[in-house]
C-alpha cells in the first residue's frame, strides 16, 4: 500500500504549521516572552499616563510611545502578513491583525491597537506551549531512535551506525542502552523495557532464542543479540514511519474547517469594508471614524485562528493520547471513523487468544502421569509441529527417554520405539487403524487431542488448547457497554473450537473453518447494510484482505505481521484486545472536544460580530472573541492529554 511520505518537520514543534504559525522550539526559553513583556510594560505605563492626563504625554510623544510598544509584538506579525501577500495569500490572520491594529492607530485608538496585538502575541505563546504538549507523546517516539550499535567484529566491539549493521551480525547491548536492531537473543536471558513499542512500562523477561525488538531498553546485564532485520525494517523504524504519516492524513472535519476559513475570512473583510462606507448612504449623522472603528472590530473577530488551530490541536491531542496508550492511529481521519463503528468483527487466534498452544489436560490410563509423559515427549522431540512444542514444555523430571525408528504416518501421527516399547502418537484414525480402543470421553473433546498407545494398548491422551488472553472476556463486556451491539467472530480454526471460544466470551455470532476469502465474504455481506460501520480486528497475513475491506482495520500487535500492519488503519501495539475499547473512547472524546471548540468559536464570534455591527462591542470584546476563544479552545483540547480511559 503506497503511503505519502511525511517530513519530520510536520510533527516537529520546531516547524511552522500549515496556518503559518511559528511554533518555535525556543518556546521554553525566556527570550520568547521578552517582546510581550516589554509591550505589556509600556502599554500599562502608557494607559496610566493617559489616565492621569500627564501634560507632557501628548501628541507625537504619545504616538511614539505606543508605536514603540507596538513594534515588539506587532512587527513580526506585519512581516508575516507581507510575506503571505507576496505569495498571493492575502486573507491570512497576519493581514487581518495588521490591518485592524494599524487602523486603530489611524483613528487614534493607540492603546487598543497595541492591546490587540499584545493579546494576539500572548495567545500565540500559549498556543505554542499547547501544541508542543499535544505533540509531546508523538514526538517522544523520535527520541527512541537508536544512535549507534555495538557490533562484535573480529573479536572486538565496534560502535557503528545501526543502518550499516548487516543481518546475521552479533551486537552487544549494555545495561541502560536501547536495542538498535531487531534480532534473536543469544544470551541466556534478558529483562527489557518495551514501553516505547508497546506503551507498557512493566519489564518483559525473555530467554535465549526469543525475539527482541529495536527500541527496547536492556535493564539488567550485558546481552548479545543476533540481528535478523535491517534497520529500515526494524520495529522502531516501522512505528516511527507510521507516526510520521499519521499527521499527514487530515480528518474531514479538519479539512472542512480549513476550507471554510479560507472562504469566510475574505467575506468578512468585504463586509467590514461595507460596514465602513455603506452607512454613508443610509445614516443621517454618519461619522467615518465611528464606522471605521466598527469595521476594525469586524476584522479582529474574523481571524480564524481559534478554528484552524484548536481543531487540529484536538486531533493531535487524540493521536498523542492514543500513542501514549500503545494505540497507533494512521491518521486523524480514523479517529473520526472509529466514532462511527457499531459492528466489531474479530479473528480468534492471536486476537482474543494468545496463539500459543498449552497443555490443558493430561489423562494417563494405567500409567503414572510422569512416566506416560516421558514416552510421549520422547516421540514429540522428533516433530516440529506446534502441538509437539507445547507438549515438550511439560516438565516430567528424571532422565528423558529416547525414541528410535520413528516414522510419520501421513495425516495420522507418529510411530516409534521408546524404551523398548512400540509407541503410537496421533489422532483417532491412527488408533483405529491399529485396532486400539480409546476412551469414549475423548469423543466429546473439541480441542486438539493427542492420543497415545504403548505396546499396542491405549495409554492415555493429552488435550492441547490455545489460551484466551487475560483481557479477552472483559473486552467483549466493555464493547457492549460502549454501545457496540453487533460482535462477530470469524476464524480459520475448526468450527467446534470457534464456537466454544465464542461461548466463553459471550459472543453470539461466530463462524469457524473459514478461509481468508470466506472471512472477506462475511464482512462484505455485513457491508450490504449501509447502517453497519465495521471494524475488523485481526493479525497475520491471512487477515490482510479483511482489514483492507472493513471501514476500520485494526491490527493486533505492533510487532506482528508486516502485511497486517501495512493494511490496517489502527495498530494495537500491546496485543491487548481491551485497547480497542480504549481506542473507541479516545476517538469519541476527541470528536466531542473538537465539536465543542467549533461551537464555542462560531458562537462567540457571531455574537460579537453582531454587537460590533450595531456599535455595542468595543475592540476589547473583539480581542476576547478572537484570542480569548482561541485560548479557551486550546485549553479544552489539552484536556485530552490528562484524561483517563479505564
Amino acid at each position: 500500500m503506497k503511503k505519502k511520505k511525511l517530513n519530520l518537520r510536520d510533527i516537529n514543534p520546531n516547524s511552522k504549521t500549515e496556518q503559518g504559525h511559528n511554533h518555535n522550539a525556543k518556546s521554553n526559553n525566556l527570550n520568547v516572552y521578552i517582546p510581550a513583556i516589554i509591550s505589556f510594560a509600556m502599554l500599562i505605563i502608557g494607559i496610566a499616563l493617559d489616565y492621569f492626563d500627564v501634560s507632557f504625554f501628548k501628541d507625537w510623544l504619545r504616538l511614539g510611545w505606543y508605536v514603540t510598544a507596538y513594534i515588539p509584538v506587532g512587527l513580526p506579525v506585519v512581516n508575516e502578513g507581507w510575506k503571505s501577500i507576496k505569495k498571493g495569500d492575502v486573507f491570512t490572520e497576519f493581514f487581518l491583525m495588521s490591518l485592524a491594529t494599524i487602523g486603530a492607530f489611524v483613528i487614534g485608538e493607540y492603546p487598543e491597537g497595541v492591546s490587540v496585538m499584545l493579546f494576539y502575541a500572548v495567545g500565540e505563546l500559549f498556543q505554542n506551549a499547547a501544541v508542543n504538549k499535544a505533540k509531546g507523546n508523538i514526538k517522544a517516539l523520535l527520541d527512541v531512535r537508536p544512535k549507534e550499535a555495538n557490533v562484535l567484529r573480529n573479536g572486538e566491539v565496534v560502535s557503528i551506525s545501526p543502518e550499516t549493521v548487516e543481518i546475521g551480525e552479533k551486537i552487544q547491548i549494555r545495561v541502560g542502552e536501547r536495542i538498535p536492531l531487531d534480532g534473536i537473543l543469544i544470551s541466556e536471558k534478558a529483562s527489557l523495557n518495551t514501553a516505547a513499542l508497546t506503551g507498557e512500562s512493566k519489564p518483559n523477561t525473555i530467554i535465549k532464542g526469543a525475539n527482541v525488538f529495536a527500541g527496547s531498553i536492556n535493564l539488567e546485564s550485558v546481552i548479545e543479540v543476533e540481528v535478523t532485520k535491517d534497520f529500515k525494517d526494524s520495529s522502531i523504524a516501522r512505528i516511527l514511519d507510521l507516526v510520521q504519516n499519521a499527521t499527514a492524513r487530515k480528518s474531514k472535519t479538519e479539512l472542512f474547517i480549513r476550507q471554510f476559513a479560507r472562504i469566510y475570512t475574505p467575506i468578512v473583510v468585504f463586509l467590514a469594508i461595507g460596514v465602513t462606507f455603506l452607512p454613508y448612504f443610509f445614516v443621517a449623522d454618519y461619522v467615518f471614524r465611528d464606522w471605521l472603528y466598527r469595521a476594525l472590530i469586524f476584522l479582529v473577530i474574523s481571524c480564524p485562528c481559534a478554528l484552524v488551530i484548536s481543531i487540529p490541536l484536538g486531533y493531535f491531542g487524540g493521536l498523542g493520547a492514543a500513542s501514549k496508550n500503545g494505540i497507533l492511529f494512521k491518521g486523524a481521519s480514523f479517529l473520526d471513523e472509529m466514532t462511527k463503528v457499531n459492528t466489531v468483527v474479530m479473528d480468534k487466534t492471536g486476537t482474543v487468544t494468545k496463539g500459543v498452544f498449552k497443555i490443558k489436560k493430561i489423562k494417563a490410563v494405567n500409567w503414572d502421569e510422569k512416566e506416560f509423559m516421558k514416552y510421549l515427549m520422547a516421540m514429540e522431540e522428533q516433530s516440529t509441529h506446534p502441538i509437539a512444542k507445547a507438549i515438550l514444555e511439560y516438565k516430567a523430571g528424571g532422565t528423558n527417554f529416547e525414541a528410535s525408528e520413528v516414522s510419520e504416518i501421513a495425516g495420522k501421527g507418529l510411530k516409534g520405539i521408546v524404551n523398548g516399547k512400540t509407541v503410537l502418537v496421533g489422532n483417532k484414525a491412527l488408533m483405529t487403524t491399529n485396532n486400539i480402543k480409546v476412551l469414549e470421553e475423548t469423543e466429546a473433546i473439541v480441542e486438539s487431542i493427542v492420543l497415545v498407545s504403548i505396546d499396542m494398548a491405549f495409554a492415555g491422551y493429552v488435550v492441547i488448547a490455545d489460551e484466551l488472553k487475560e483481557d479477552a472476556k472483559e473486552t467483549i463486556t466493555a464493547l457492549h457497554k460502549v454501545g457496540i451491539k453487533n460482535i462477530m467472530m470469524l476464524s480459520g480454526d475448526k468450527d467446534s473450537i470457534t464456537q466454544k471460544v465464542a461461548s466463553e466470551l459471550n459472543i453470539e455470532n461466530a463462524k469457524g473453518g473459514l478461509l481468508p476469502e470466506d472471512k472477506l465474504n462475511e464482512v462484505e455481506n455485513l457491508k450490504q447494510n449501509p447502517d453497519n460501520k465495521i471494524a475488523f480486528i485481526g493479525d497475520g497475513i491471512n487477515d490482510a484482505p479483511v482489514l483492507a475491506a472493513s471501514d476500520v482495520g485494526i491490527a493486533m500487535g505492533g510487532l506482528g505481521s508486516d502485511v497486517a500492519i501495512e493494511t490496517a488503519d489502527i495498530i494495537i501495539q500491546t496485543d491487548q484486545p481491551s485497547k480497542v475499547v480504549k481506542a473507541i473512547k479516545i476517538s469519541r472524546s476527541t470528536r466531542k472536544i473538537v465539536w465543542q471548540n467549533i461551537i464555542l468559536a462560531f458562537g462567540v464570534k457571531v455574537i460579537v460580530l453582531i454587537l460590533g455591527a450595531v456599535g455595542l462591542a468595543t475592540m476589547w470584546e473583539a480581542v476576547f472573541a478572537d484570542v480569548g476563544v482561541a485560548l479557551l479552545a486550546i485549553l479544552n483540547a489539552v484536556r485530552l492529554q490528562r484524561m483517563e480511559w479505564s
